[in-house]
Formats: structure tokens, C-alpha cells, sequence
């Protein structure tokens, strides 16, 4: 739905003339950290959750979760996203929360991220990032009205790449090569 909506605005935006020359930066530093599901009737984390929440809503972790915010940033050009980024949490004892407040039990949240919990207990040091689309800034740079015209190996609907065919059925012996076997078992 949020495609859909994004694509009406960039069309109302060019009939209407709105859409400036050159490029247009733009931070979005402002995420909520949970988003309601209507199907399940629960809150779930908008992004995962490993994001850490703003400093000034960790007070709110028990209060309305509509109200807390996630330290997670996206840069837009001219309407389109060209990165994303978050700092993650590295407190045991928040992750631990975290993971409570998404309905996992300690048990479930240790089997699933037990690896990530033992490691918090040696200290981890603040951490994150983001991670650029170079294809979408390209396509920023020539104006190009989609992702497919800048691509250089695109897939189509089936998930295939026309160029190449793949994927396509491998050599024996490149499979010999890389000494692996394929193995088919009947259930």
C-alpha cells in the first residue's frame, strides 16, 4: 500500500509541477519502533527487533507502544529512499525487554537469539550503519522513472534473469568443482 501511495504522490507531484529541479536531500530520523497488526492484534516491531529505541522513550516502554521511537534514519532523494540505517541495541538487559515486550518468552528469545545474549555478556560496543542503494541513487542521477531502467542484472516477475537465464541448471562439474552434491530424499 505504501508503494502505491508513494507512486500517486510522485504523479500528483509532477502534474502539478512541484517536483523541484536537482537534488533534494533528505533525512528521516523519526521511526516508530512498533506498528499495530491488525491480523494478529498485536504490536510487532516496524523494522526488527534489534533497532534500539530513542533515549527519550525508554520511559515509555511500559506506557502506549504507539508512543515509542526507534534510533533509525533513512536518507530520501527527491522522494526516494536511498538508505536506511539504525543503531542497534547492545544492553542485555534492554534487548531482554525488547523481546518480551514482542511476546517472546525468555525461553523462546534465548533458543532463537541465545548467540546474541551470550555475546552482550562480554560487552558489545555501541554499533550501526546504514547501507546505501546504489542502484536507486543511479537512478536518481539520470532521472530514470524506475528501479528495472538502471539494473544491471534484473529479474523478472518468476524471479529469473533474462540475460543469464538463471537460475538455470548447474554444470556436474561445476558442482564436482565445488564439491557438492545434490541429493533429492522422498519424505
Amino acid at each position: 500500500m505504501l508503494s502505491t501511495l508513494g507512486a500517486v504522490r510522485l504523479e500528483c507531484g509532477k502534474r502539478l509541477g512541484v517536483i523541484g529541479k536537482g537534488y533534494n536531500f533528505l533525512w528521516v530520523v523519526k521511526f516508530p519502533f512498533f506498528e499495530f497488526d491488525k491480523e494478529s492484534g498485536e504490536w510487532v516491531a516496524m523494522h526488527h527487533p534489534f533497532t534500539s529505541p530513542t533515549d527519550d522513550c525508554i520511559d515509555k516502554l511500559e506506557g502506549d507502544k504507539g508512543e515509542v521511537y526507534a534510533k533509525a534514519y533513512d536518507m530520501v532523494l527527491n522522494g526516494t529512499e536511498l538508505s536506511s540505517g539504525s543503531i542497534r541495541i547492545t544492553n542485555p538487559e534492554l534487548q531482554k525487554k525488547m523481546f518480551s515486550m514482542l511476546g517472546l518468552s525468555d525461553e523462546e528469545a534465548y533458543r532463537k537469539f541465545g548467540f546474541l545474549m551470550d555475546a552482550f555478556k562480554f560487552g558489545a560496543p555501541p554499533h550501526g550503519g546504514m547501507g546505501i542503494g546504489l542502484d536507486r541513487l543511479v537512478m536518481q542521477m539520470l532521472g530514470a522513472p524506475t528501479l528495472r531502467d538502471v539494473v544491471l542484472f534484473p529479474k523478472v516477475q518468476n524471479a529469473s534473469e533474462p540475460m543469464t537465464n538463471a537460475p538455470a541448471d548447474v554444470d556436474p562439474q561445476q558442482l564436482k568443482d565445488l564439491g557438492i552434491a545434490v541429493s533429492i530424499t522422498e519424505e
